[in-house]
């Protein structure tokens, strides 16, 4: 599969990074957007081409082509890229100072796997979605 395109680049056992990924299966009904498991050869390599520590993920990667983004520019762009209501709360999080949002993800993500859980292996995506992930 091609890695061009807007890739979500996320945590496979982090039961809350998981529950981000269903909920935009669910609600990216142009089916635009893929996904690599960080913990994937694919999701390695994201990481790694754009500065991220593969062995240290703490950040959240959105990829389009050529063009990357981290933490809450990441999130920001999922959500405006869902349209309505999303986009409104991107445009909200957008409107947050970004040293400010940031340090709140930053929080969020060092302590994500004490406060949602971890699991011992990547979920496996339903069939009907595999092919979203790379």
């Amino acid at each position: 599969m091609s890695t061009e395109g807007p890739i979500v680049v996320f945590d496979g056992v982090c039961v809350l990074c998981n529950g981000w990924v269903r909920f935009l299966l669910r609600h990216d009904r142009r089916r635009r957007f893929r996904f690599a498991a960080m913990q994937s050869e694919t999701g390695r390599a994201l990481l790694s081409a754009h500065g991220l520590d593969p062995d240290d993920p703490a950040s959240f990667l959105l990829v389009d082509g050529d063009a990357a983004s981290t933490d809450t520019q990441a999130i920001a762009g999922v959500l405006a890229a869902l349209g309505l209501p999303w986009s409104i709360a991107a445009f909200a999080l957008r409107l947050t100072p970004p040293r400010l949002r940031d340090a709140a993800y930053r929080h969020l993500a060092r302590n994500r796997y004490r406060w949602f859980g971890r699991r011992d292996a990547c979920v496996l995506p339903p069939p009907s979605e595999r092919a979203r992930f790379l």
